[in-house]
């Protein structure tokens, strides 16, 4: 053991005061058994060579149980259980020392070795109860401070109960009950606390106890139960909040400065998912990984998630100059080892794909520009197929010609049966991907997913604008229903995809069950503290031009399986004869050229001729279909 390291330890006083416990606790039990008196004790020198090597055997059993890292402000069980083993271990190497080096016989020691635990764990423990016990009793309930009052906690369990002891050492709130709906727990104390009854109690107990406050300790909860519990935290008229998700807290301890407002991700996110980090590390540590579009929700995302897994290089490419300001000073600063390159550049131009793909030579692409916005690109047909088709043939070529290993395209649910400009502009732009495959030693992977919350032109920031101004939320629709993800689950899957994927695959993302837009509109009037229908009105506007009720993740020609990982499914994808593909797509591109908005929506149904189906201001062509062919 380093001594010195003790001596400039932040508690050097309270291992003092242990190990001054050791001496007394066995020079204790020595007087007790007889062997020696207390008064001239120390002029025997065998006795002060046995305190010398009881003490440093103890010691070390002490600094090794993490008796330490316990404060005594916050004594509890767990510090009486390491005094318990500290003693007990301790004491057998005491045995185990003595007669080993000091020579002396198991009966020369076994009187003082009786009763020495617990001498030793009545000195150690009681100051330590003593001074919580005095520290409690001393710590005022600041009754008149802002955010203080009496609080009820939702869920009596490992986090409700670290919760409890941390607001009553904070003195913040006055903890009167738990409710929690595990019936073995209804009539129990959690700290001196009663559990009162269940959560669907609520409205009845807050009146009956005078709660001011509920928190909700449910960490672990479903997003299904916390609609639940949130849905009886508003029906009580009390203020809640929430404690962070386990994915938000990892192994952080409960505390009061994670409380927090709930939000609509605590409803709408999904449960923890479980990522096979070691593979997602293996397939990216040490590897050159390009992110195109990487300053926009996705992208940015896909950089702070890569750059944690130690790549050789990451190069970020965006044509927005504040989006890639963003980002580069976002790592810069958060991740100083890395080796970072920022790209301002179009995807779209030969000369800027040729000389970032050339240059940098990545062994990953990960192609998250694209053009989303879709009632804009619904009359922007021309923009939309320049980029999303255009720049990914562009980007894609690149790779093959540079030998790039992995080429990630990152898709949407509206590519499948395209209603809109937007979602066939995603098809095509897989179509050519998934044929490039088998003409390369490049692997192209296709990764498909739904709505992100709270991406950049997604519809919780706007509702959260319309409720800030008073209303009203607009939807389009009664019955319209939407998958959501968050950025971050989105961003990792998509990680996860790429590893797996050994090319030309379609992964699409498990997106649990659709969430109608008018049950969003109406959670995040709620959160607001507001009521829909009275305070904020909901006005249906009517579907927009290519606009469905309800989107898909499968293609009727793409049957799909289940994966190694239970959030990923694969989908098979569907070939088309190359020749006709890319004899059609240089049409798009020469109609791109003359700005021909008109053959370009032509164009689109001969590729995706389920457009057909819909009004996008042109009648169905009679030209050739490309020839899709369902992949066996």
């Amino acid at each position: 053991m380093n001594y010195m390291r003790i001596l400039r330890h932040p508690r050097a006083a309270v291992i003092a005061h242990d190990l001054v416990m050791v001496v007394v606790s066995w020079l204790a039990a020595d007087w007790i058994i007889n062997r020696a008196g207390v008064a001239g004790i120390f002029e025997s020198l065998p006795l002060v060579m046995e305190l010398l090597l009881v003490l440093g055997v103890q010691s070390l059993v002490l600094w090794f149980t993490g008796l330490y890292k316990g404060l005594w402000r916050f004594a509890s069980f767990p510090d009486l259980w390491n005094i318990v083993r500290a003693a007990t271990f301790g004491t057998i190497l005491i045995i185990i020392a003595m007669t080993l080096f000091y020579g002396a016989g198991v009966r020369q020691v076994l009187g003082p070795v009786l009763i020495y635990p617990a001498i030793l764990f009545l000195t150690l423990g009681l100051p330590r109860m003593c001074f919580r016990f005095w520290k409690d009793s001393r710590t005022p309930v600041r009754e008149n401070s802002a955010g203080t009052g009496r609080a009820l906690i939702l869920g009596a369990g490992r986090s409700g109960a670290l919760l409890e002891r941390e607001l009553r050492h904070r003195g913040a709130f006055e903890v009167v009950g738990f409710l929690d709906d595990n019936e073995r727990l209804k009539g129990a104390q959690v700290h001196g606390v009663p559990v009162l009854g269940s959560i669907d109690q609520l409205p009845r107990v807050c009146i009956e106890v005078g709660a001011d406050i509920a928190i909700i300790a449910m960490p672990s909860a479903t997003n299904q139960q916390m609609q639940q519990v949130v849905e009886i935290c508003e029906n009580s008229d009390v203020e809640f909040r929430t404690l962070p998700t386990l994915n938000d807290l990892g192994n952080k301890a409960t505390r009061i400065d994670d409380l927090k407002r709930v939000v609509i991700d605590d409803l709408l996110g999904r449960e923890p998912i479980s990522l096979v980090w070691d593979s997602i590390r293996e397939g990216l540590a040490g590897k050159r990984v390009m992110i195109t579009g990487g300053g926009g929700s996705i992208g940015s995302e896909l950089c702070r998630q890569i750059a944690r897994l130690n790549p050789v290089e990451l190069i970020v490419v965006d044509n927005s100059e504040f989006a890639l300001y963003r980002i580069d000073h976002e790592l810069r600063s958060e991740f100083q080892d890395l080796i970072f390159y920022s790209v301002l550049g179009d995807i779209c131009d030969s000369a800027t794909v040729e000389k970032v793909v050339g240059e940098y030579k990545p062994d990953m692409i990960f192609h998250a520009a694209a053009y989303k916005h879709l009632p804009i690109l619904q009359t922007q047909v021309r923009e939309a197929f320049r980029n999303n088709v255009i720049g990914t043939m562009r980007l894609a070529e690149a790779a093959e010609r540079h030998d790039v290993g992995t080429f990630v395209l990152i898709s949407t649910d509206k590519a499948v049966n395209p209603a809109n400009i937007m979602g066939a502009t995603k098809r095509v732009a897989e179509m050519f991907c998934q044929n490039m495959n088998g003409r390369s030693n490049t692997r192209y992977i296709t990764v498909r997913f739904g709505n992100v919350l709270n991406s950049n032109g997604s519809v919780v920031p706007l509702f959260k604008e319309q409720i800030a101004k008073g209303g009203p939320v607009t939807v389009t629709h009664p019955e319209i229903s939407r998958y959501f993800m968050t950025i971050s689950e989105a961003s990792q899957l998509i990680m996860q995809a790429a590893v797996l994927g050994t090319g030309g695959e379609i992964y699409v993302l498990d997106m649990g069950e659709p969430v109608k837009i008018t049950y969003l509109a109406e959670q995040l009037i709620r959160l607001s503290g507001k009521v829909p229908g009275r305070d904020i009105q909901i006005v249906y506007t009517g579907l927009r031009p290519g606009e469905k009720l309800f989107e898909e993740l499968f293609h009727e020609l793409e049957p799909y399986e289940q994966t190694q990982h239970e959030k990923i499914f694969l989908a098979q994808p569907r070939h088309a004869n190359w020749e006709s593909l890319g004899a059609v797509l240089r049409e798009g591109e020469l109609a791109v050229k003359r700005y021909d908005t008109v053959r370009l929506k032509e164009i689109l149904i001969r590729l995706v001729p389920e457009l057909a189906r819909t009004s996008i201001g042109t009648k169905p062509g009679v030209a050739d279909v490309v020839p899709i062919h369902r992949s066996r």
